[in-house]
């Protein structure tokens, strides 16, 4: 069963508007309206089209007592209501018992039954402020299936304590139905439990196979990292950065002979890739793989002198990037390699009242290439054009990108970092320029230029 709760009707018009258009696209998956357990909200879920309606009961002394103002009895009458007169309406219902965690376990269980008289469909018991240890959320979810055997139950949990995914699966193993989750476990304050997360746990660790599309996931990531503006943490499981990158010299001298020997989760599952880093951390035989990927047999006093130099990077407490790996070994070789992607020119014209637009003259292995496109900014106008000047089978996927000020200022020199990707292949690069469009074309085209030089080489 997969449930897509679009968002909240009655919150807003632009929400209304959002649920009412994912209710329209024909999913296969089940789309819901969360609401209130008040009838307007529930003729907001109406009327936006959806499938279902998760009600929303404030069930603990606490929220009766500070939020609804509401004796117990008054929050019985409550949820009959509320679910009678949705199910009436044709709607799959679900009651969502908000901090039934820290509800009086006999009031809880009066609250189900009185919601499965009026015809509910499911019960999410809900750890609202996650509070639950894995331990107690399997007592908690025992209990409850015990006392209804026959109901359709679900796990809520919040990630205060971090323990939301393991809160989750504890829930499922005590016989749990169903898990709520978001991607990269966004959600309030702390988050949700992390969809990628207890998918893939579910899969690898359980060997439960679930209607996700994992290979999908490193992707889905990243595209609601952009359209929420909520970066991933690098360090984040299963989708985060580096969570297939390897640095530690004890790590990628294993990992090249077997990846099993420090990961658990093969990349390709969830469509990630596997990174070998450059760092202060770095060991001879990760080093070596990459400069060879790159074309370069240095002897072995120009190796240590690259070795020395990359870990003098990472003593400064600076990243080494694929970009900055390839101009030390080129110093130190006396090799410079030709760039095979060049920027001769570019115009970026942007304003209040014109949509932000760039024009672009690259040259590519000695042939010259124009191209314009437009972006949301002038950064986004740039790069997009750059990409359309490249043909579609060399260009790259733009994976994650990060800006910061060196200097203070209005003009201030900004660092600008990128990692771009192309099937199993992932570069990193940085660009620096007072000027953010400059340094984020920098960045591009020098990790373009890894990425086409390692390619070369295979």
């Amino acid at each position: 069963m997969e449930v897509v709760e679009a968002g909240f009707a009655a919150v807003s018009d632009g929400e209304f508007k959002a649920v009412k258009l994912i209710a329209s696209e024909g999913l296969e998956a089940e789309v819901c309206s969360a609401a209130r357990g008040v009838r307007r909200d529930i003729d907001a879920a109406i009327d936006a089209g959806v499938d279902s309606v998760s009600i929303i009961i404030p069930t603990s002394d606490l929220h009766l007592e500070h939020k609804l103002g509401k004796t117990r009895e008054q929050v019985l009458d409550m949820t009959e209501e509320a679910v009678s007169y949705a199910k009436d309406h044709g709607l799959v219902v679900e009651l969502s018992t908000e901090d039934g965690s820290r509800t009086d376990r006999g009031f809880l269980k009066r609250v189900l039954e009185r919601a499965l008289e009026s015809g509910v469909d499911r019960v999410a018991l809900c750890d609202t402020v996650g509070i639950l240890t894995p331990e107690t959320a399997y007592g908690f979810f025992s209990e409850m299936r015990e006392e209804f055997p026959d109901a359709v139950l679900a796990a809520h949990c919040h990630d205060d304590f971090g323990l939301a995914v393991a809160n989750s699966l504890a829930a499922l193993r005590a016989g749990a139905d169903e898990v709520h989750a978001t991607i990269n476990g966004l959600g309030e304050r702390a988050g949700n439990a992390s969809l990628e997360e207890i998918a893939v746990a579910l899969r690898v660790i359980y060997g439960v196979e679930i209607g996700v599309r994992t290979e999908r996931l490193y992707r889905t990531s990243q595209l609601v990292s952009r359209l929420t503006g909520i970066p991933v943490q690098p360090n984040k499981a299963v989708v985060g950065a580096n969570a297939f990158a390897h640095e530690s010299g004890i790590h990628t001298h294993a990992v090249l002979r077997n990846p099993l020997t420090y990961e658990a989760i093969k990349p390709e599952l969830v469509g990630a890739a596997r990174r070998i880093v450059s760092g202060k951390h770095a060991g001879s035989h990760g080093l070596r793989q990459s400069l060879t990927e790159m074309g370069f047999n240095p002897s072995e006093e120009e190796f240590r002198e690259v070795l020395r130099q990359v870990k003098a990077f990472g003593d400064r407490g600076e990243r080494v990037t694929d970009a900055d790996l390839l101009a030390i070994a080129e110093s130190v070789m006396g090799e410079p390699r030709e760039a095979q992607l060049s920027l001769e020119e570019f115009t970026v014209v942007t304003g209040n009242r014109i949509t932000p637009t760039a024009s672009v003259k690259l040259r590519l292995n000695g042939d010259t290439f124009l191209e314009a496109a437009t972006g949301v900014g002038p950064v986004d106008a740039m790069l997009n054009a750059v990409s359309k000047a490249i043909s579609p089978e060399q260009r790259a996927h733009l994976d994650t990108y990060h800006v910061e000020a060196i200097t203070g200022g209005t003009d201030a020199v900004v660092n600008v970092e990128v990692r771009l990707r192309r099937g199993d292949r992932i570069v990193s690069s940085r660009g620096v320029s007072e000027d953010i469009v400059m340094a984020s074309v920098e960045a591009f085209l020098k990790g373009m230029n890894v990425l086409l030089l390692k390619e070369a080489k295979t």
